[in-house]
């Protein structure tokens, strides 16, 4: 009896593992399969700050996507230092190693190599490395003539934002969007991350301030890739005359919006670091005030200072350098912040510009007309100069950013 007993115990015991196993990895067979969408690996909350870059591909690396469009086609690239693969291999030289014929270069602001200070004139010419002619997409130039268009037939795009409304990037891509679609050229678009790609802040830009550091009516921080971006500008009608582009986007790989992404390259000379990236969108204002970014320094857009501003311990003096050749404030001393090593910030950040403003010299010189462009409102400057505290500044601003938010939802190709 006892033999018996045991026997049976023994039996159910086994059985009830066995099952309890099945369950377990059919369990964990459903779990990995949810995970594994449209190519995208899902990870856990621990994992997405840690996520390193070489998990994440971007549009380029995507090539077998892109290449077979380009097949025995005439093509021009809009690109600069940024448009790499992985191995560090420039987009062109990529191309061309794949037998693409490409024709003609397109470089915007800082121009193909990313050499040039913000707002300096830039001249076409050729590129050094494969010869090609240059045209530049800045200055009296920004959307491409249709003599320039002349033996293409496809247009590739791959230029690296970092998704402030302000960055001159998506500006060019407008321009080009709408150049392509006049002269019946199709437009690819090979996306990147956003750096800031977690972020939707800031006021709303309103029509009658649109200008080349802002087109549309978005908040400065969009939260978009430029892919995303370019497909509101068409699903929107944005175009002149509501015209659309024969766009594709090729996507990036293994990546979410809220991961984070370290640049292999500065996008532009004063954005020399994650911590540069991360602070340009708030300090950017600054741009549009007697107060300096850093410009002139080796800490661009990671401290802010003026001679204007209350003698403090901190100081720094700007001297002409790499994209600086004329920074604002020369050999003048600076008072101000260090912002090199506060936290990452996750919201678009007005505390510094209020602060300045509270204790500048001279009120009446702080602001300057382009102060206005950046932010995309008259509003802002009003509110500061009328001491409304930062809480409801921001309040002003959550209606806007709802809007956006339920416009841009159809255009997201990783996720909110």
């Amino acid at each position: 009896m006892i033999y018996n007993s045991f026997f049976k115990n023994t039996v159910l015991f086994l059985l009830l593992t066995v099952f309890s196993c099945g369950s377990s990895i059919k369990e964990k067979e459903t779990r990995d399969k949810r995970q594994e969408t449209d190519g995208t690996r899902q990870l856990s909350e621990s994992q997405k700050e840690k996520t390193p870059l070489t998990e994440i591909k971007t549009g380029a690396d995507n090539y077998t996507v892109y290449l077979p469009l380009l097949k025995n086609k005439k093509v021009g690239v809009v690109s600069n230092q940024t448009g790499i693969l992985s191995n560090n291999t420039h987009l062109v030289d990529f191309l061309l190693e794949q037998k693409i014929s490409v024709q003609k270069i397109f470089a915007p602001e800082h121009g193909f190599r990313g050499t040039a200070d913000a707002g300096e004139h830039v001249v076409d010419g050729k590129d050094t490395k494969t010869g090609l002619p240059i045209i530049s997409l800045y200055g009296n130039n920004k959307k491409p003539k249709p003599e320039q268009f002349a033996g293409i037939d496809v247009l590739v795009f791959d230029l690296q934002d970092v998704g402030a409304r302000f960055y001159t990037y998506i500006s060019s891509l407008h321009y080009i969007m709408e150049a392509c679609s006049e002269n019946n050229i199709p437009l690819i678009v090979l996306d990147r991350p956003n750096p800031n790609g977690g972020i939707v802040d800031g006021p709303i830009l309103e029509k009658e301030n649109s200008s080349f550091v802002g087109m549309h009516a978005i908040p400065v921080l969009h939260g978009m890739t430029i892919g995303e971006y370019a497909k509101m500008i068409n699903g929107e009608k944005w175009l002149a005359k509501g015209i659309q582009c024969k766009l594709t986007v090729v996507p990036c790989l293994n990546y979410k919006r809220n991961l984070f992404y370290h640049l292999p390259v500065k996008p532009s000379p004063n954005l020399p670091n994650d911590q540069a990236i991360n602070l340009y969108p708030s300090l950017c204002f600054f741009e549009g005030t007697n107060v300096s970014v850093g410009r002139g320094t080796e800490k661009q857009f990671q401290l802010y200072g003026s001679p204007f501003l209350p003698k403090s311990t901190f100081s720094f003096i700007p001297v002409p350098n790499f994209g600086a050749k004329e920074p604002p404030f020369k050999n003048q001393t600076c008072y101000g912040e260090d912002l090199s090593a506060v936290a990452k910030v996750k919201q678009l950040e007005i505390k510094w510009l209020i602060k300045a403003y509270q204790t500048t010299t001279d009120k009446s010189k702080f602001f300057t007309d382009f102060f206005t462009k950046l932010a995309g409102t008259k509003k802002l400057q009003q509110q500061i100069e009328s001491g409304v505290s930062e809480t409801d500044i921001r309040k002003s601003w959550q209606k806007g950013i709802t809007e956006f938010k339920a416009m841009r939802k159809k255009y997201l190709i990783y996720g909110e």
